[in-house]
C-alpha cells in the first residue's frame, strides 16, 4: 500500500510538473527592434506598439519589449538579427537588406510606385509575392505592408530637376536611388536615415532623400533650407515592413499565432490610414520651420525617371537574379 501511495504521489507531482512547466513555456516576451525616435509619434514605432498592445490585450501568455532608436541593433543589423532569431520582430526597410539580397532594390526603386493608392495595390500583386519569397527563405515573414513615399531636402538649393543636384553630395537610401543620382551628376555618402543629420550639420552631406516620417522624426528641417515634398510627382517610395523571424514565430502556440497575425493585420490598416496624412505633416512642419518647401514639376519627374531606366533600372535588370522580371511584375500593377 505505501509503495501504491508513493507512486501515486510521484505521478502527481510529475503531472503537476508537466502542467506547470507547459504553462511558463506560453508565456513569451518578444524582442522588437527599429531605428526609429520612440514614443515620438513616428508611424513605424507606432505600428510596433500597435502590435505590443494587440497581442497583449489577447492575453494568450505573449508580451513585448520594444527597443526603439536602433539601440538593441544597429539600422542595418536588424536584419541578420530578425532572419537569425536574435530579435523577434522589426520594422526595417527592406531595401537595407539589398546587399544580402539585391532583389530588394526593387522595393526602393526610383518611379516604380508612384502614388500610396497604387503601393496599397502593389501589396496583394504578383510583384510583392516575388519579394516575400525571399524573405521567407532568408528566415523572415511579414506582419505588416508599409510604403512610405519621401522626398529630398538640401542645405544648399532646392533639388527638382536633375541638374539642380549635379555637384551636391546626398545621401540615398539605396542602390537604385543611388545610381540614378551619380547619373545626374552627384556624389553619394551612404548611411542610415538617423545619420542624415549629423552628415548635414557636419558637411558630410549637402542633401539627402529619404522618407517623409524620416525627415519628420529625425527633425531635419533643423539643419535643412529647402524641402522638395513627394506632391503628386512622387519619385521616391520605400516599402518598410514589420518583419517577424520565423523561428520566433514557429515556437508559438497556435492562439499566440493568431493573436500576432491579427495585430499585424491592425497595424497595417493603421499605417493605411496614415500613410497621405505623413507627407501633409512634412510639408507643414518644413514651413512651421522656415524651410522653403517645393515639388516636382511632372517634366522634372520625367527627367529623372529617363536617368533611372539609363542606371537603376538598366542595371537592375542586368546584374540581379530575374532583375527584369521583377520589373516588368510591378509595372503590371495598375
Amino acid at each position: 500500500m505505501k509503495t501504491l501511495l508513493l507512486s501515486a504521489l510521484a505521478a502527481a507531482t510529475l503531472a503537476t510538473t508537466a502542467l506547470t512547466t507547459s504553462a511558463l513555456a506560453q508565456d513569451v516576451t518578444l524582442r522588437a527592434s527599429h531605428q526609429w525616435p520612440g514614443g515620438q509619434g513616428d508611424v513605424r514605432d507606432e505600428m510596433v506598439q500597435i502590435i505590443k498592445r494587440e497581442i497583449e490585450a489577447a492575453d494568450v501568455g505573449l508580451s513585448m519589449q520594444i527597443f526603439p532608436g536602433g539601440s538593441l541593433f544597429k539600422p542595418r543589423d536588424q536584419w541578420a538579427a530578425v532572419t537569425r532569431g536574435q530579435v523577434d520582430v522589426t520594422a526595417f526597410p527592406l531595401d537595407y537588406a539589398s546587399g544580402r539580397h539585391p532583389e530588394f532594390s526593387a522595393t526602393l526603386m526610383p518611379g516604380l510606385v508612384g502614388s500610396h493608392e497604387r503601393a496599397a495595390r502593389l501589396n496583394d500583386s504578383e510583384f510583392m509575392e516575388s519579394i516575400k519569397s525571399i524573405v521567407d527563405d532568408a528566415g523572415a515573414m511579414v506582419l505588416s505592408d508599409a510604403w512610405l513615399a519621401g522626398g529630398f531636402v538640401s542645405n544648399t538649393k532646392c533639388i527638382t530637376s536633375p541638374d539642380t543636384a549635379q555637384g551636391q553630395i546626398l545621401r540615398a537610401a539605396g542602390p537604385a536611388f543611388e545610381q540614378m543620382l551619380v547619373g545626374a551628376g552627384s556624389s553619394i555618402s551612404s548611411m542610415p536615415s538617423s545619420e542624415i543629420y549629423t552628415g548635414i550639420q557636419q558637411n558630410v552631406l549637402t542633401g539627402a532623400n529619404t522618407s517623409s516620417g524620416s525627415l519628420v522624426s529625425y527633425r531635419i528641417y533643423e539643419v535643412a533650407t529647402c524641402l522638395t515634398a513627394p506632391g503628386e510627382n512622387a519619385l521616391w517610395f520605400m516599402y518598410e515592413p514589420i518583419l517577424m523571424s520565423k523561428r520566433s514565430f514557429d515556437r508559438l502556440n497556435d492562439a499566440q499565432k493568431e493573436a500576432l497575425l491579427a495585430a499585424g493585420q491592425k497595424a497595417e490598416e493603421y499605417f493605411a490610414t496614415e500613410a497621405a496624412k505623413l507627407d501633409d505633416e512634412l510639408v507643414t512642419t518644413y514651413k512651421d520651420a522656415g524651410v522653403e518647401v517645393v515639388e516636382m514639376s511632372k517634366e522634372n519627374y520625367d527627367a529623372w525617371l529617363a536617368i533611372a531606366k539609363e542606371t537603376s533600372y538598366k542595371n537592375f535588370a542586368a546584374e540581379v537574379p530575374n532583375g527584369q522580371q521583377l520589373i516588368d511584375q510591378a509595372l503590371a500593377v495598375q
